[in-house]
C-alpha cells in the first residue's frame, strides 16, 4: 500500500521530478529525463469501437509543473485497480518505471531499519538473476524435451524398436554388432512398418505399405495437433515471433504466455514437426521460453506487478529461446537486441546473457542428439576460402534476398485470403489438406522425407572418408600421387549427380509448401525451412563451383590457388552460406544472424562470407520492400506496433492528423469542476475513447490534464461503494481546492488523484515527422494538439497509424487489428 502512496504522491505531483530524480538500479538515462528507448503501440480498444485513446505520462508540459496532488483526496488507500490495464491495450511505459522507482527509494529506506528490511533489499536486487536463472532453467530442459520426443517421432513415421520402443532409429542400431558400415542405420532391431505388417523388408508391396503408413502417420500428428491448439491454446499456433515483439513493444495479449499456451506449444511442436511438415521448432522455441518467462515472474513482485520490468525478463527469455535453439548464446542476446526488443537497458543484456547460457549447459547436459553439441547439425571446416569464392557467395546472397521477398510477398497474400475467405473457417481441414500433400510429394524424396535438421546436417557436412552419403559418391582417383590431409576434389559420380536433380526437386518442393505452411494452425517456425532452402541451393553451387574447379584448373581465376590433388572448394560451407542468405533474406537479420551461423560452424574465419552473403541478402530484399516476415506479419494482423525502422518523410503537420477533424463531433472533455458523477458516467456510455482531455471551462479551453476512462471507472465505483453520500448529482473536482457549493448540494467526488497532470502536447502546426518520432522514441500512446494553450485536438497511435497507412496509397481500416 505504501508503495502505491508514495508512487501517486511522487508521480502525479511531478512527473518530470519523478524521472530525473530516480535513484534506481534501472536507470534509463541520466540528465535528460526523458526515456529515449520506449517503443510502444497504440492503446487501442479493439474490443468496442473505433476510436481509442490513452495517456502517457512522458514530460511535464506547461505551467503544471509546480502543482501539489494528494492521493488521498479521494480515499484513505489507494484505488484498487486503478493503474491496471485491460487486455489488448498498450502500457503506460513511464508510469511502470516510476512506481518502480518509488518501490525501490521505498525498500532503500528501510532496509537499514532491521535485519529482516536488509533480508528483503537483498531478496529484491537479487530477484532479477534468480527469475532469468529459473527461465533458463526451463528453456533449457523443454528445448532438450522438445528435440527428444521430436527426434522419436519423426522416426515413428518410418517404424519401430522392437528391443526399446523409446529409442529412435539412430538409438536403436547403436548397440547393435550386426550394422556394416555401409548400411549403418540397418540392424535386426529396427523394424519397418512393412515388415511388421506384412513381412517383407524390400519391393513393391514393401515400398508401398511404408508409404501408406508414413501417411498416416503425418496426418495423425498434423489431426492431434491442430485439435489440442484449437481446443486448448488458440495462441499456440504461429511462430509467436511477431506478437512477441508486439507484447515487448508494450501491448498486452493476456494468456500469450500463459502456462496453458506453453504446455500445449510445448506438445504440438513435436506433433507438428514429427509430422513433415515443412516448418521447424526454433521459432516457437522463442515463444516457449517467453512463456516460462512470464510464469517465472509472477513468482516474484518486483515483476509479477509491473509491466514494464517483466519486459525485461521477456527480452532476457527470448535469448534463451535463440540460445537453446542454434546452440548459440551470444546469438541470442543479438537476436533479443536486434530483432525483438525495443527496450533494452544495459542489465537486460547482461541478464539475456546470464539467461542464454544457463539454457545452453541445461541442453547440453542434456545431450539431445547424442554429439555432445547443441544442435544436431553442428560442423566444422578445415579448408580456407579463397578471394575468388566470394563470388559464389554473393551470388547466394542475391538467391537469398529474392527468395525472402518472393516468399514474404507469396506468403502474405495467401494469408490474407485465408482471412478474407471462408477457407480460413476451418483451421483443421487446411492442416490436413497441407499434411497430406507434403506426405504424398515427400515420402519418394530422400530428401524431402528426412527431418529438415537431418537434411541441412547433410547438406552442411563436409565429404571425408566416412561418408556414405550419395552426396559424397565421387569417383576416387587411384593414381593421385600427392598425399594431403583433406581428401582432393573429384570428378562427381552417379550418385552426386543423382542427388543433384533430387536436391531440385527438393528444392521447389520446400519453396512451394513452405509458403503454404509457415501460419496454418500449428506451431509453425520459419528458421529451419528458409535454411534448408538456402543450404540445398548452396550444396548444388558448391558441387557446380568444385566440379568446375576440377575439370578447369588451369583457368586463371583457379590456377593460383587451386592445385591439381588440393581440396579447394568445400560444397558444406557454400550451404551454409546459403542458408545464412535465405534466412537473412526472409527475417531481414544481420549482426545476430553471422553470429548464429558461425556459432553453429565454430569457424571464425569464415565470418567475411557470411557477411558478404547475408548483407547481399538483405540490400536486394529490401529493394523490393524493406519489411522483414515478422513485421510483415505484424501489419498484417493489425498489431498496434510503429516499426522503429520505417522512416516517415512527408510534410504533414499536426492539425493535418489530429481530431476531430471538421466533419467530426466535438472532442469529448471533462471539465475541472462543473461535471456531475451522472454527466461523466453518461459521457463513458456514450463513447467509446479510452481517456479524455480536462479543461478548465469550455470557454476557455485551457488544458488542466488527461483522465483514463478506466481509472475513471474503477474510482467512481470505488467511491460509491465506500464513501457516503456521493450521488449521481456529486458535483465532481479535478482541481486542487473544492469550489464552494450550496450547503443542501451532496458531498463532491474529488478525483484529482488519478489525473495526468503533465500530458504530452504538441502545437498544431508541429510536422508530423517530429510528431511521429515522438512516438517512437517516447513509447506514446496520445498526444494532445494545442493552439496558444487552447486545447484543439489529440492524435493517437491509432491516428498516426492510419495517417502512415494513407500516405503509402493503403486503405487504412484495413490495417487495424481484426
Amino acid at each position: 500500500m505504501e508503495s502505491e502512496q508514495l508512487f501517486h504522491r511522487g508521480y502525479y505531483r511531478n512527473s518530470y521530478n519523478s524521472i530525473t530524480s530516480a535513484s534506481s538500479d534501472e536507470e534509463l538515462l541520466d540528465g535528460a529525463g526523458v526515456i529515449m528507448d520506449f517503443q510502444t503501440s497504440e492503446d487501442d480498444n479493439l474490443l468496442d469501437g473505433d476510436a481509442s485513446i490513452g495517456t502517457h505520462y512522458t514530460m511535464t508540459n506547461g505551467g503544471n509543473i509546480n502543482s501539489s496532488t494528494h492521493l488521498l483526496d479521494l480515499l484513505d488507500e489507494p484505488i484498487p485497480g486503478v493503474g491496471t490495464y485491460d487486455d489488448f491495450h498498450t502500457i503506460d511505459w513511464v508510469r511502470e518505471k516510476c512506481k518502480d522507482r518509488e518501490r525501490h527509494r521505498r525498500i532503500n529506506s528501510k532496509k537499514k531499519e532491521s535485519a529482516w528490511e536488509m533480508i528483503k533489499s537483498l531478496y529484491d536486487a537479487w530477484s532479477g538473476w534468480l527469475v532469468v536463472t529459473l527461465t533458463g532453467l526451463a528453456s533449457g530442459a523443454l528445448a532438450g524435451l522438445i528435440d527428444i520426443a521430436a527426434d522419436w517421432m519423426t522416426d515413428l513415421k518410418e517404424g519401430i524398436c522392437l528391443s526399446a520402443l523409446w529409442f529412435n532409429h539412430e538409438q536403436c542400431c547403436w548397440g547393435s554388432n550386426e550394422t556394416t558400415f555401409e548400411e549403418r542405420d540397418k540392424c535386426p532391431q529396427w523394424k519397418t512398418w512393412a515388415e511388421l505388417i506384412i513381412g517383407q523388408a524390400e519391393g513393391p508391396g514393401s515400398y508401398i505399405m511404408n508409404y501408406i503408413m508414413y501417411i498416416f502417420w503425418a496426418l495423425s500428428f498434423a489431426f492431434l495437433a491442430v485439435s489440442l491448439v484449437k481446443v486448448f491454446a488458440p495462441y499456440a499456433c504461429g511462430s509467436g515471433i511477431p506478437e512477441i515483439k508486439t507484447i515487448l513493444s508494450g501491448f498486452i495479449i493476456r494468456g500469450y504466455l500463459g502456462k496453458w499456451t506453453l504446455m500445449i506449444k510445448t506438445i504440438t511442436l513435436v506433433l507438428a514437426v514429427a509430422s513433415g511438415l515443412s516448418l521447424g521448432k526454433e521459432g516457437p522455441l522463442v515463444h516457449v521460453a517467453c512463456c516460462c518467462g512470464n510464469i517465472f515472474s509472477y513468482l516474484f513482485p518486483k515483476y509479477s506487478t509491473n509491466e514494464a520490468k517483466k519486459r525485461e525478463v521477456l527480452s532476457a527469455a527470448s535469448a534463451a529461446g535463440v540460445s537453446v535453439a542454434f546452440g548459440a548464446p551470444i546469438g541470442g542476446v543479438l537476436f533479443s537486441l536486434e530483432e525483438v526488443s525495443y527496450y533494452f537497458p544495459l542489465k537486460t543484456l547482461w541478464r539475456s546473457f546470464f539467461a542464454a547460457l544457463v539454457a545452453a549447459f541445461v541442453l547440453r547436459s542434456i545431450n539431445p542428439f547424442g554429439n555432445s553439441r547443441l544442435v544436431l547439425f553442428y560442423v566444422e571446416y578445415h579448408t580456407p576460402w579463397y578471394l575468388f569464392e566470394l563470388l559464389p557467395f554473393i551470388l547466394l546472397g542475391v538467391f537469398g534476398g529474392l527468395w525472402g521477398a518472393f516468399f514474404i510477398r507469396a506468403n502474405i497474400a495467401w494469408c490474407r485470403r485465408r482471412k478474407s475467405t471462408k477457407f480460413g473457417k476451418y483451421p483443421v481441414l487446411e492442416v490436413i489438406i497441407v499434411a497430406a500433400i507434403t506426405a504424398v510429394i515427400a515420402f519418394p524424396n530422400p530428401y524431402t522425407r528426412l527431418n529438415t535438421s537431418e537434411l541441412i546436417k547433410e547438406l552442411f557436412t563436409d565429404c571425408g572418408p566416412l561418408e556414405s552419403s550419395s552426396l559424397c559418391d565421387y569417383r576416387n582417383d587411384m593414381n593421385a600421387s600427392k598425399i594431403v590431409d583433406d581428401i582432393p576434389d573429384r570428378p562427381a559420380g552417379t550418385g552426386v549427380y543423382s542427388a543433384i536433380w533430387q536436391l531440385c526437386l527438393a528444392l521447389i518442393f520446400k519453396i512451394i509448401m513452405t509458403v503454404f505452411t509457415f501460419g496454418i494452425k500449428v506451431p509453425s517456425g520459419l528458421f529451419i525451412p528458409s535454411m534448408a532452402i538456402g543450404a540445398i541451393a548452396g550444396r548444388i553451387v558448391g558441387i557446380a563451383v568444385e566440379q568446375l574447379a576440377y575439370y578447369h584448373h588451369d583457368w586463371f581465376i583457379f590456377k593460383e590457388w587451386c592445385e591439381v590433388g588440393a581440396d579447394c572448394i568445400t560444397p558444406g560451407l557454400y550451404a551454409m552460406v546459403g542458408a545464412a542468405a535465405c534466412l537473412g533474406g526472409v527475417t531481414r537479420m544481420t549482426v545476430s544472424l553471422v553470429v548464429i551461423v558461425f556459432e553453429l560452424t565454430g569457424g571464425l574465419e569464415y565470418i567475411v562470407p557470411l557477411m558478404a552473403a547475408v548483407m547481399t541478402s538483405k540490400w536486394v530484399g529490401d529493394a523490393f520492400g524493406r519489411e522483414g516476415i515478422y513485421e510483415a506479419h505484424i501489419r498484417l494482423n493489425g498489431y498496434p506496433f510503429l516499426d522503429a525502422k520505417e522512416e516517415f518523410t512527408h510534410t504533414t503537420l499536426a492539425a493535418d492528423v489530429m481530431r476531430p477533424r471538421r466533419s467530426d463531433p466535438p472532442l469529448a472533455v471533462l471539465t475541472q469542476d462543473n461535471m456531475t458523477v451522472e454527466d461523466i458516467e453518461n459521457l463513458i456510455n456514450e463513447t467509446s475513447y479510452n481517456g479524455f482531455p480536462v479543461i478548465m471551462s469550455k470557454e476557455s479551453q485551457r488544458l488542466v490534464g488527461f483522465a483514463l476512462r478506466r481509472d475513471l471507472t474503477i474510482a467512481i465505483e470505488s467511491a460509491r461503494k465506500k464513501q457516503e453520500g456521493i450521488v449521481g448529482s456529486s458535483r465532481v473536482c479535478f482541481a486542487q481546492h473544492t469550489p464552494s457549493l450550496p450547503a443542501e448540494s451532496p458531498r463532491p467526488l474529488k478525483l484529482r488523484s488519478i489525473l495526468d497532470m503533465s500530458p504530452f502536447t504538441v502545437t498544431d502546426h508541429t510536422p508530423m515527422e517530429i510528431v511521429v518520432d515522438i512516438f517512437r522514441k517516447l513509447g506514446l500512446r496520445q498526444c494532445l494538439v494545442t493552439h496558444n494553450g487552447r486545447l484543439l485536438g489529440i492524435i493517437t497511435k491509432k491516428d498516426i497509424l492510419r495517417h502512415m497507412a494513407q500516405t503509402a496509397n493503403q486503405d487504412p481500416a484495413s490495417i487495424m487489428f481484426n
